[in-house]
């Protein structure tokens, strides 16, 4: 069982990126997928939400209006698309997975994946 983000790198504020979450050898589409990001001396914070289905998704206020989660089942891959970026968005971002939802709760998540560095600059 295997997450994988990609995806990341250097941005100007105001850009956009788009992260992917790749899964191997577990099929992604039964489980609820979140998107965490862990800034410099700061403590992993949850991004985004999307239930297996896609019928419930979330965000924290942060994000909301500027990020956007998605999911494709049949390629196996959850999407975090990231628009208007601010320096304050640059950390590492993490996806990880549950086998139950809609909500992902940062202590209850079953699967990790290694992250991606997103860096916004000013």
């Amino acid at each position: 069982v295997q997450l994988q983000a990609s995806g990341g790198g250097l941005v100007q504020a105001g850009g956009s990126q788009r992260l992917s979450c790749a899964a191997s050898g577990f099929t992604l589409a039964y489980y609820t997928i979140g998107w965490f990001r862990q800034a410099p001396g700061k403590e992993r914070e949850g991004v985004s939400c999307i239930s297996s289905s896609s019928s419930s998704t979330y965000y924290t206020d942060a994000v909301k209006g500027r990020f956007t989660i998605s999911r494709d089942n049949s390629k196996n891959t959850v999407y975090l698309q990231m628009n208007s970026l601010k320096p304050e968005d640059t950390a590492v971002y993490f996806c990880a997975a549950r086998p139950y939802g809609p909500i992902c709760p940062i202590r209850d998540m079953n699967y990790w994946g290694k992250g991606t560095l997103v860096t916004v600059s000013s």
